[in-house]
């Protein structure tokens, strides 16, 4: 169990890396990086305040929308396969192989094919590209963490509920469901920040008015390098923080998983 100075001092510690990685881009960029385009942090922080709040919140904000509509649209088809394999064993195969095609196709190759199926977004709506891409990006996780955190259920209570006249399903529901909860989340940690991931590569294809993909786009084609990476820090900070959120959640909603009390 983490106590409170353990706590402060890994917070320490983190601070401190970030602080050095800081000043050693800096010193990179006005020494071995000078002739390489690569801005100093000053002038990546001078980009962001003269775009300004409302910038960012306008194109994050979408992108942001569509990465949490795809990771529950993802999350929630990955959860049904995964107590479909355990309530009719003989249909694992076929639901598993699905699970790892979808894994296994490039979303940038799959990217176009959506697009033309899907078509342009309305003005101000979300691209349903990007939507779709972010819900692949989650499925194949939350299948496979969620398969082998039902299975990880004590043998025992799944007895006492047979033998109560319980069926599979009572089974999933009041033992194997509870005894998913740590894979399932950690699935979730991993799950969120490459929806975000997705939400962006969707956005490239194409057609989109609003989103992180348009203005690194339009920094790309005016050679704006300061732009370019501030948009980019701020998607490492997007994907950060939705990853560090279900790590939160993990330790308020499963606190037994890491041998806290409960």
């Amino acid at each position: 169990m983490s106590t409170p100075a353990g706590t402060a001092r890994s917070l320490g510690t983190g601070v401190l890396g970030i602080v050095g990685l800081v000043a050693l881009w800096w010193l990179a960029a006005v020494t071995v990086l000078a002739d390489a385009r690569v801005p100093t942090p000053d002038g990546v922080v001078a980009s962001a305040v003269d775009d300004g709040w409302e910038f960012y919140s306008l194109h994050f904000g979408m992108t942001l929308q569509e990465a949490a509509v795809g990771f529950g649209y993802g999350t929630l088809a990955g959860l049904l396969v995964a107590s479909l394999v355990l309530l009719l064993p003989f249909a694992e195969p076929v639901l598993m192989q699905v699970a790892v095609i979808s894994y296994c196709v490039p979303l940038v190759a799959i990217a176009p094919v959506l697009f033309i199926v899907i078509g342009n977004p309305e003005e101000g709506q979300r691209s349903g590209t990007a939507t779709a891409l972010a819900a692949l990006s989650v499925f194949f996780t939350t299948v496979v963490g969620t398969v082998l955190g039902l299975r990880s259920a004590d043998r025992t209570s799944l007895d006492v509920v047979s033998v109560y006249g319980g069926g599979r399903l009572r089974q999933l529901v009041t033992v194997q469901l509870v005894a998913a909860l740590p894979s399932i989340l950690a699935a979730l940690r991993i799950g969120a920040p490459a929806a975000v991931l997705g939400a962006i590569l969707g956005e490239y294809v194409g057609g989109v008015q609003r989103g992180v993909a348009l203005i690194l786009k339009i920094a790309q084609q005016n050679v704006d390098v300061e732009q370019a990476w501030a948009v980019g820090i701020g998607c490492a900070l997007l994907a950060g923080g939705c990853y560090a959120l279900f790590g939160l959640i993990a330790r308020l909603v499963t606190p037994w998983s890491r041998g806290a009390a409960s």
